[in-house]
């Protein structure tokens, strides 16, 4: 059994469904669950949707028809037969969104937008899958909720790993025996069946999931790009594919931000001593990145970029120490505000962080953290991780800068920075 990965941007089009079609043909004589992303940038339109309906705004609809009109133009694509039965389908699956937005919003905000913006995986794959059977192949379109399942934390489940691999084991395998699965990333349910969501960008997540409890001989994730690359070609010019990675590596990669495999992917694979393949639907055929039980380190530098940083010091207003009690309440300020901290200082008196600006958890954040602290910080800022640093490849990327903080370990060196103001 192997389990594929396919990404919004593999499904953006209708080309984009051929071309994905044509990739999970060359395998039809494997055992193949296929995993597959809402389209394009379609996730962003639902969380546009979602925003309008909670806070009333008149244009919920006008978005809700931009979405529907996307699909149904890529389908108009792929079926010549205007009567072919994922017409009515996909239109069945936007009538449960519909009815909700017929009602006022009452239920709480983190559970609307699980039941919304999952319907963007339903149809993705809905429509790969009847492609993918008007192609000739033996396809079975999979819910996800049927077999992932999480607590009721909604926007970031926590997967119940017992329940999930009974089910999968139980119910899933049979229904692939003779036939490709094909099944949505990002989406599991509750006990008590209601749609949640696995957190931002987790199809991969869930690739891994269902490639643990399979324990699949391998799980390959198709990117636009020709695997894992050693910096992002939208900061660098010049990038080069890493063949190889441990699985550790991979972790610190994905924990520090690198966009091309979700922090949580790793470590159910490694757990089972399952390869992950990165490669790139462009080209098929290219060797991409093998992530394995391999020890060696990455043979070059490589370089995350975060920028819309903010960096908070945080001081004891009686200017003792900052202790371990200190650290503790701190702490559980940032989880209660959902504020993921991307790097942290500390020194006998303050206490620094940086975390991705947004307007609505920092306001809160600081007013929390303002009742027992003094608390200075500065937005835009950028925050570079370098792993397997020197000082030239450090002088490399703060050319121009001005450093405002840096953190170094054995391997790895990040640093908070913003441009240097240039004077006439």
């Amino acid at each position: 059994m192997e389990v594929y990965k396919f990404g919004g941007a593999s499904v953006k089009d209708a080309e984009g469904v051929r071309n994905l079609a044509g990739i999970v043909g060359n395998a039809r004589d494997k055992k193949l669950l296929v995993v597959i992303s809402a389209m394009g940038k379609i996730t962003d339109k639902l969380e546009e949707l979602t925003k309008a309906y909670l806070f009333g705004q008149p244009n919920a609809h006008d978005i809700f028809d931009e979405i529907k009109e996307f699909h149904f133009n890529i389908i108009n694509e792929l079926f010549s037969n205007n009567n072919h039965p994922i017409y009515n389908d996909v239109a069945n699956s936007f009538v449960e969104i519909e009815w909700l937005l017929e009602e006022e919003a009452t239920d709480a905000p983190d559970y609307i937008y699980d039941q919304i913006v999952s319907i963007g995986e339903i149809i993705s794959t809905k429509i790969v899958c009847a492609f993918l059977i008007a192609s000739g192949l033996e396809a079975k379109w999979l819910d996800a909720r049927n077999f992932i399942h999480t607590d009721n934390t909604h926007k970031e489940g926590k997967v119940n790993w017992e329940k999930t691999e009974l089910e999968i084991q139980k119910r899933l395998i049979p229904l692939i025996e003779d036939s490709i699965g094909v099944t949505q990333g990002f989406i599991g349910s509750t006990s008590e069946n209601f749609t949640t969501t696995l957190g931002r960008d987790g199809s991969d997540y869930s690739a891994a999931i269902f490639s643990a409890c399979l324990n699949a001989e391998s799980l390959t994730i198709w990117k636009d790009v020709s695997g894992v690359l050693n910096a992002d070609p939208k900061w660098f010019d010049q990038t080069e594919r890493i063949p190889q990675l441990s699985y550790h590596d991979a972790i610190e990669l994905a924990y520090y931000g690198a966009t091309i495999i979700h922090p949580k992917t790793i470590k159910p694979l490694q757990n089972k001593n399952i390869p992950l393949f990165v490669r790139s639907f462009l080209d098929p055929n290219a060797e991409g990145t093998n992530i394995t039980t391999i020890k060696n380190h990455i043979p070059i530098p490589s370089f995350i970029f975060k920028v819309n940083q903010v960096l908070i010091s945080i001081f004891p207003k009686d200017f003792s120490f900052i202790i371990e009690e200190n650290l503790s309440e701190i702490f559980n300020l940032f989880h209660k505000h959902k504020a993921k901290i991307n790097t942290m200082l500390n020194s006998a008196i303050s206490f620094s962080v940086s975390f991705d600006h947004d307007a609505q958890k920092l306001e809160s954040l600081i007013a929390d953290l303002s009742q027992d602290y003094k608390v200075k910080y500065n937005t835009g800022m950028e925050l570079v991780t370098i792993r397997y640093y020197n000082q030239q490849t450090i002088d490399r990327v703060t050319a121009n800068k001005n450093i405002i903080l840096e953190v170094k370990s054995r391997n790895t060196c990040q640093i908070v920075m913003r441009d240097k103001i240039l004077s006439n």
